[in-house]
């Protein structure tokens, strides 16, 4: 009878109804939200998803599916000698460094803490970007260059505010380091990747809040960026016809990944892991010669790193980081960035507008952001509601897949600054 009494007792302590807090409980609701958004509304729903799921688990009580605690370096101290030479004598001390120890994550660390390692030692994000490389192409930006001006514009978001987190940090309202700054900031460039590649380098306690933050933002692209084009456009300016772009031979295709992984990787180092592996994945695809790795990147490799990276990212997500006064400031200032971005991009565009002889339409301009393609659709949407024979997606895509590197060599720049 006392052994079935201690038994009963034993699964009693060790049930997750004993470790429930409200904390775990809203953490659960606001999973459920995310579900709704990714299955009702079908925001992002291949990231969205899986994130949801992951901080349904990571906040499940002792699931122990993945523990915060082990990827804090301060919990996890290593003592390394320093020698001290004195006179005659030398003295050792040890003096106390901080580092993650990663054989103490393979012992003791669930699933998820263990799927993470492709998170936080920078593979995931790249291996994404592989797999865009091999499904986009670049034929519109190399036919005409000056989109790449657009896309560049449209990063000024993030610098805007980067600069503005620092402000808030300096007058007290907020409370952000600059390498958490840096990482806020990344969200304008709309590209979910990007983000979650220098979170995991400059902030990894953020990373939950800025991932959930970033996709959304790219779901709402349609919702967020056409009244902001038609507050910065007159209707005269959105009618604009583009003529036709011209045609892009294979060689100029095949030498374009090359050039840009050299000059990209020589100005701005730390970019080269996402700005080469996407390039690797576009001249996979512009070769003609590698069908079978182009169509694995494209469509096996990509799935599964990203129900790797969504779950983990996800699961980043436990209460005590996630339900601060920072997860509002996050998302706030995470579309302020979005909405920077895309206003300097159609305002660049309009100064090409002048400079052209009113020949570029603005609107490719908001495109500049990196949400692909779906911010050349809203360019091509809102040009041929002012204009029904207006056919805008082509001249906007060029600018789309230019934020696509843009948003990566701000990275890079953030990373080499703050890193």
């Amino acid at each position: 009878m006392e052994i079935f009494v201690n038994t009963i007792d034993g699964l009693v302590k060790s049930s997750g109804f004993m470790g429930f807090t409200w904390q775990s409980g809203l953490m659960i609701l606001l999973s459920f939200v995310l579900f709704y958004l990714a299955i009702k509304k079908q925001y992002e729903p291949l990231l969205m998803l899986p994130i949801a799921f992951g901080m349904l688990l990571t906040n499940l009580p002792n699931a122990g599916l993945y523990h915060a605690e082990l990827w804090d370096p301060a919990l996890n101290p290593y003592f390394a000698p320093e020698y001290i030479e004195q006179g005659a004598n030398v003295i050792v001390e040890f003096t106390k460094e901080t580092s993650l120890d990663y054989g103490r994550v393979l012992h003791e660390g669930g699933l998820l803490d263990i799927l993470y390692l492709g998170v936080k030692l920078g593979i995931y994000p790249p291996i994404i970007f592989l797999g865009i490389g091999a499904m986009t192409d670049f034929g519109p930006l190399i036919a005409n260059p000056k989109s790449f001006l657009l896309g560049a514009a449209a990063q000024g978001g993030i610098f805007f505010t980067f600069l503005g987190a620092c402000l808030l940090n300096l007058t007290g309202a907020a409370d952000f380091t600059l390498k958490e700054a840096g990482s806020i900031a990344i969200i304008g460039g709309a590209d979910g990747p990007t983000a979650i590649y220098l979170t995991s380098k400059l902030a990894p306690q953020l990373l939950g809040p800025i991932a959930v933050a970033a996709y959304s933002y790219m779901a709402l692209v349609p919702v967020i960026q056409p009244p902001i084009m038609k507050a910065l456009t007159t209707e005269k300016e959105r009618s604009v016809k583009m003529g036709q772009l011209r045609e892009v031979s294979k060689l100029e295709k095949v030498v374009f990944p090359i050039a840009v992984t050299i000059i990209v990787s020589l100005i701005v180092p730390s970019a080269a892991p996402l700005v080469g592996v996407l390039m690797f994945g576009n001249l996979m695809k512009e070769s003609g010669v590698c069908g079978r790795l182009v169509n694995t990147a494209q469509n096996e490799l990509m799935n599964i790193i990203t129900i790797f990276l969504g779950i983990t990212v996800g699961a980043t997500a436990v209460a005590e980081n996630f339900l601060s006064p920072k997860t509002l400031f996050i998302i706030a200032l995470g579309l302020i960035a979005f909405c920077v971005g895309t206003a300097c991009g159609v305002l660049l565009g309009k100064l090409m507008y002048i400079i052209s002889g009113k020949k570029i339409n603005p609107l490719i301009g908001s495109a500049g952001v990196s949400a692909v393609p779906m911010a050349a659709r809203v360019s091509q949407k809102v040009g041929a509601q002012t204009n029904p024979s207006n056919f805008l997606l082509m001249h906007a895509m060029g600018p789309n897949v230019a934020g696509v590197i843009g948003s990566a060599v701000a990275a890079g720049v953030l990373l080499s600054v703050l890193g």
